[in-house]
């Protein structure tokens, strides 16, 4: 498999939160500037700065227009699945995960993952970006930020093997309490499908993902993409308040490395990642 030069990656995630700091910034129907005025803004050559954009227009938080330049598309309209603070299970996925380390580097944090963990633009974060196989197959790309005073003493062996949850309780002294997760449709781009072993443009899943600790203050910030070829979301819901909390045991759940959040208080919702025996791509 094809591989990214050192730094290649943290580049195009350079580029991306620039471009969705651009979107949040404006409303709805806002031009942003044109692929040429931001190539020579960022720095980046042509391709890099099309592929973000590419993402973003899959994604829906941009529109091109032929002839008239790119918008900030509508807002979406959010929906809910479990409201309150119900107990959560986390049943577990199939298949035996491991971690790939793709980058791994202290940088700052910059205005939109600076606003996500509410620490200054230029205060210092762990970037982590690391390939999850299943079963030694490609599943998926993780983006990972963590406030880089809090895990000091990080090590690549912790990224790549066992619990991330339980290295930063047992050996940095920080227990995550909660998070806040998104899951939005979107497609490969040409260096994900790379990595992913798939064609580009190919279905994939969107997750970002904000975890905090038990004072409410963020640890960490990550946004990973599923094939969604081979991956699958099922969730539970109880209609009956009246109902006792699912009890099952704990696993890996969507956009989180498997066994994570396995300790201390439930989660709310109850949702099912399930990996999909489908023949792989040819």
């Amino acid at each position: 498999m094809e591989t990214d030069a050192p730094g290649t990656v943290l580049k195009r995630e350079r580029v991306r939160d620039f471009v969705l700091e651009l979107i949040e910034s404006r409303q709805a129907g806002d031009g942003i500037p044109s692929e040429r005025t931001l190539c020579a803004r960022l720095g980046v050559s042509r391709p890099t700065l099309r592929a973000a954009v590419d993402e973003l227009v899959a994604a829906g938080l941009l529109v091109r227009e032929h002839g008239r330049g790119m918008f900030v598309a509508p807002e979406k309209i959010t929906q809910e699945l479990v409201s309150g603070r119900a107990t959560l299970s986390v049943p577990q996925a199939a298949g035996a995960w491991s971690s790939r380390l793709l980058e791994f580097t202290t940088v700052p944090a910059g205005a939109r993952v600076g606003r996500r963990l509410r620490m200054s633009p230029a205060g210092r974060i762990v970037y982590v970006a690391r390939l999850r196989l299943v079963d030694g197959t490609p599943m998926a790309v993780e983006h990972l930020h963590l406030k880089a005073d809090l895990v000091p003493s990080l090590t690549a062996r912790e990224l790549e093997s066992g619990d991330l949850y339980a290295h930063l309780r047992e050996r940095h002294g920080v227990r995550v309490h909660e998070a806040t997760q998104t899951i939005e449709p979107t497609v490969v781009t040409r260096s994900e499908a790379r990595l992913l072993d798939v064609p580009e443009l190919s279905p994939a899943l969107l997750f970002e993902r904000l975890t905090t600790d038990a004072a409410d203050q963020p640890v960490e910030y990550v946004h990973s993409l599923y094939r969604g070829d081979r991956y699958r979301i099922v969730s539970r819901l109880t209609l009956d308040p009246t109902a006792p909390p699912d009890t099952a045991p704990g696993g890996h759940h969507p956009g989180i490395p498997p066994g994570d959040f396995t300790e201390g208080d439930p989660l709310a919702a109850s949702t099912l990642g399930a990996v999909q025996d489908t023949p792989e791509q040819p």
